[in-house]
């Protein structure tokens, strides 16, 4: 009997091994140019391939989540025509397929973040120019609810920027109990005690982490073991690293992306933590266009250990694969998205050569393969 079940084991591990090899690559993108949407890849996480899969049409869908299942792919439509809106589609994983089911309005302009929640009940939606952000329900076919707008109000010292509230992103906590709202228009990461039942927000009991003033925060994410969390701030081109405890941050350490003698526009994107926990990445986009490496000791601070050249114009999101072997950058305005080699060792990146050509690629996000 032990020989039968070993037998079946070693019939099951090529399967494993290709399902764990073998990841969709969903790419969102600004349709002003030459893309038509959305777009799916499929990429052996092993030698860095990759070849195309699907595409599905789409207004400006900038930025994208999926469902815990991976049934459901959201995507923002970064729009201001009757606000903007959030688009559903059911996504086939047998075959890679994107079918468009919904819509639904998010509650202000220019959305540009979406995440769905750890239930997969609630979508989260930043209204960048909207200066708001919105919770909206996930019915049981996947479709959207109408949405609960949080308007915020205020500004902050760059007039130009920052003359009043511009929502860039929105994180759900590894509990679901808190929802993280980087304002880049009032230098305010709004922190929200989130009920995964009514999905109604409230002011958490510590309601901001402010940032130093014309710093203009952006993105937000935590660390693997929950116990740290890390802001890129946009305009002041740093990061800020927190001890993180039921929803309160307690600021530990602020370094910047850039190297101390760089004199150049500061312009900041994203931010990302390899799945091993000891590395954390950071995009500068132009004039800069790298990517700023750390590494990751065992309080939650940085170091900087170097820096990499996107080899394109305009690094907006990245992404590190499931496995940690590859980094790869959507370079917004080279039309491309440049796959780098991790050193899991080092954290250092090599540019492996691959590339995929796709217009003003603006978001990456995994999806296993069947």
């Amino acid at each position: 009997m032990k020989m039968i079940w070993y037998n079946i084991l070693l019939l099951a591990l090529p399967i494993i091994s290709d399902c764990q090899m073998n990841q969709y690559l969903l790419i969102g993108t600004y349709t002003r140019g030459k893309s038509e949407g959305l777009y799916v890849y499929k990429m052996n996480t092993e030698t860095g391939d990759i070849s195309f899969v699907s595409n599905a049409k789409a207004a400006n869908p900038s930025y994208l989540d999926l469902s815990p299942d991976e049934k459901f792919v959201y995507a923002v439509n970064e729009d201001a025509s009757d606000k903007g809106s959030v688009s559903v589609f059911a996504f086939d994983k047998s075959n890679g397929s994107l079918k468009y089911i919904d819509k639904q309005t998010s509650g202000g302009d220019h959305p540009c973040y979406v995440a769905v929640n750890k239930t997969g009940k609630w979508v989260a939606v930043a209204n960048y120019t909207g200066g708001s952000f919105s919770t909206l329900p996930i019915m049981a076919n996947g479709t959207l609810g109408r949405p609960t707008t949080v308007q915020h109000t205020g500004s902050s010292v760059n007039k130009e920027r920052q003359e009043k509230p511009h929502v860039h992103s929105t994180v759900f906590s590894p509990d679901d109990k808190y929802l993280f709202v980087p304002d880049l228009g009032i230098d305010k990461v709004m922190i929200y005690s989130f009920n995964a039942g009514s999905g109604k927000p409230e002011p958490a009991p510590v309601p901001f982490a402010a940032v130093p003033p014309g710093n203009g925060p952006r993105h937000f994410t935590f660390h693997p073991n929950g116990k740290f969390a890390y802001l890129i701030e946009e305009m002041g081109g740093a990061v800020s690293a927190y001890q993180y405890k039921d929803g309160k941050l307690t600021l530990i350490q602020q370094l910047s992306t850039y190297p101390a003698d760089f004199t150049g526009k500061k312009w900041s994107a994203d931010i990302h933590v390899s799945p091993d926990g000891k590395f954390l990445y950071a995009s500068n986009r132009t004039p800069s266009n790298t990517i700023a490496i750390f590494s990751i000791d065992k309080s939650g601070k940085l170091k900087s250990i170097g820096y990499e050249s996107t080899k394109g114009d305009v690094p907006r999101n990245f992404t590190i694969d499931p496995s940690g072997n590859f980094l790869l950058v959507a370079n917004q305005e080279s039309d491309n998205i440049v796959i780098f080699r991790r050193n899991k060792k080092t954290g250092l990146l090599t540019d492996t050569g691959k590339r995929i050509e796709v217009g003003n690629p603006v978001c990456l996000k995994w999806a296993g393969a069947n």
